[in-house]
């Protein structure tokens, strides 16, 4: 036993010693030109594959958000990318709930379908809009563009519930980043004396030029299917070249289950501008 800590040992300190040479063991340091130096770099930064964890900061604020990375990812490649902003109910600071519903669930049991960076932010309070954390959210993609190589002009938003009514506003507050809207369930006005600042018609004239997936239950009886409704209508009024909804018969709030499964959705999400 005392043998093979001391073989451990001096593994340890060997390694020790080569990060504080700037040897790192597969490092930058070698016979590599500028570029492939960056690409080293960039292959070293995100190493890691499937969920990784991670935290952004402004100020004395924070969000918890998971990066679902391709175990196939590869820096030699633009990838598009997906963020996808939860629910109420996967509110929270554990930093990992918003992978149990939505989107993170159908990665988990169909990986293949999704040849994509997803995140996954956590917003802390089930009390906030989306647009509260606008900043953060934002930031958080901006993190994500340094550390990935990420194709700006694939870069999709969606979101379920809170997080449907969150792809709208937030949506429509930076239309020119997203090539496409994948809403779930979401409110415009999720109850007559609870005024969240957005109208149908204000949607459609920021997002109008933006492809759009509508999804909702027929039977939903937390947010009416006329939300999402209102906002197509809007949309088609608007101009708008390329939105669609799609209402599943007999079923209630949990619509997202279905939508995340269509078939068509991932290639609607990553097929750029």
């Amino acid at each position: 036993m005392r043998m093979v800590l001391m073989a451990v040992g001096v593994v340890v300190m060997c390694l020790m010693l080569c990060f504080s040479c700037g040897q790192t063991v597969g490092g930058l340091n070698g016979p590599y030109g500028s570029e492939q130096k960056e690409r080293r770099q960039m292959e070293l930064l995100s190493g890691a594959r499937g969920f990784v964890f991670k935290t952004v900061v402004i100020g004395d604020r924070k969000m918890d958000y998971v990066v679902y990375v391709p175990r196939g990812y590869d820096v030699g490649k633009k990838w598009p990318a997906i963020v996808f902003l939860h629910g109420s109910g996967e509110s929270g600071t554990d930093g990992q709930k918003q992978i149990a519903q939505g989107i993170g669930t159908n990665i988990l049991w169909n990986a293949d379908r999704w040849p994509c960076i997803v995140m996954m932010p956590q917003k802390p309070s089930e009390k906030l809009q989306w647009e509260d954390v606008d900043d953060l959210v934002m930031k958080m993609l901006g993190e994500t563009r340094k550390e990935y190589v990420i194709d700006e002009g694939r870069i999709a938003l969606t979101g379920l519930s809170q997080g449907g009514h969150g792809t709208w506003s937030i949506g429509a507050a930076h239309p020119e980043v997203w090539c496409a809207l994948a809403p779930i369930c979401g409110y415009v006005e999720k109850k007559e004396k609870e005024n969240v600042g957005l109208t149908a018609e204000g949607i459609a004239e920021k997002l109008k030029g933006v492809p759009m997936w509508v999804f909702h239950g027929e039977d939903d009886d937390v947010v009416l299917p006329e939300q999402s409704r209102k906002v197509v209508e809007a949309m088609k009024a608007a101009g708008a070249k390329d939105v669609k909804l799609t209402v599943y018969p007999k079923t209630n709030h949990g619509s997202w289950d279905k939508a995340y499964s269509e078939k068509e959705l991932p290639g609607f999400l990553m097929k750029g501008k």
